[in-house]
């Protein structure tokens, strides 16, 4: 770890970036505007609208510049799709864990709707939310559920870890969540390496018409293999819990890790193909897109 934080972060650079990698803000929007229901919205990162039922969630809204505390640590090289002021007003938050890249605390301090938006959390997690002025949170332990007439989210395990600080390490919970809401369910990974425990997941909550998988920093993958899945796990993932189709996340919007962030998409798809689960299925999104779930083909 001493060794990658000294010689492998330091040098890594962002290559450039390619022009179809973020849409512009007519597109986000006119997007948006016209987005269906069931539809995703990728607004980088792990931050996704998702549009279930009629209903409105929003995941891991990291919206800010820096991933760290005071302004320090890894720095956005592309911006969010939608800034916090921005966002729509969502029935429920979901955070997955309290890492400064999922739980952006500026962010939140500035959505609109702090008073109204239900917020669920894994356990430990709610007192930040709190001090970001959010009225009503929820902690949840892994199988544990909260639902609100059809939209039913519920906590399911991942392999990750917790802390925001050299001394609170895994002191609070990490989690992926099940969002059903009419007749589509969607799987959100949170961050998280490839387990046996997503056989379980499968089982259990499958299956999902979509999986929002995380599929970036992955390198050196002699630290990184414990927490983060790569490309090729993260297709693994989607299969495991039993996911139609998968999307491809937290890579392209931040420097964690010092791999080329534009390989994880290309692995991505290549793995699909080699695999059986389908190139179709694979789904890699620019970020501020818009993407229809209908189960209709065209």
């Amino acid at each position: 770890m001493v060794r990658f934080l000294l010689r492998d972060m330091p040098s890594a650079r962002v290559p450039a970036i390619p022009a179809s990698h973020m849409l512009d803000r007519l597109a986000i929007d006119e997007q948006i505007r016209a987005a269906g229901n069931p539809s995703v919205t990728w607004l980088g990162h792990a931050a996704f609208i998702v549009r279930l039922g009629g209903r409105v969630v929003i995941t891991d809204p990291f919206l800010g510049e820096v991933a760290g505390p005071h302004g320090i640590g890894p720095r956005r090289f592309v911006p969010p799709a939608l800034r916090a002021h921005e966002l729509p007003r969502a029935d429920v938050i979901v955070i997955s864990h309290n890492h400064y890249d999922h739980l952006d605390l500026h962010a939140l301090a500035a959505y609109p709707w702090r008073a109204e938006t239900q917020v669920l959390v894994p356990l430990g997690v709610s007192p930040l939310l709190k001090r970001a002025g959010f009225a009503r949170v929820r902690e949840l332990d892994w199988w544990e559920h909260w639902e609100d007439n059809d939209l039913v989210i519920r906590a399911l395990p991942a392999v990750h870890f917790s802390g925001r600080g050299p001394f609170d390490r895994n002191r609070t919970l990490w989690a992926s969540f099940s969002i059903a809401a009419g007749a589509e369910k969607v799987w959100f990974s949170g961050d998280t390496a490839l387990g046996d425990v997503f056989a379980q997941v499968g089982e259990r909550e499958g299956p999902f018409d979509l999986a929002l998988v995380a599929i970036g920093a992955y390198e050196p993958a002699a630290i990184m293999q414990a927490v983060h899945a790569n490309p090729e796990e993260g297709i693994r993932i989607a299969q495991l819990v039993r996911a139609r189709r998968a999307v491809g996340m937290h890579w392209g919007s931040i420097m964690l890790t010092p791999e080329n962030p534009f390989e994880a998409p290309v692995r991505f798809i290549a793995e699909a193909v080699r695999s059986g689960y389908g190139e179709d299925n694979a789904w890699i999104l620019a970020v501020g897109e818009t993407r229809s779930l209908s189960r209709d083909p065209a």
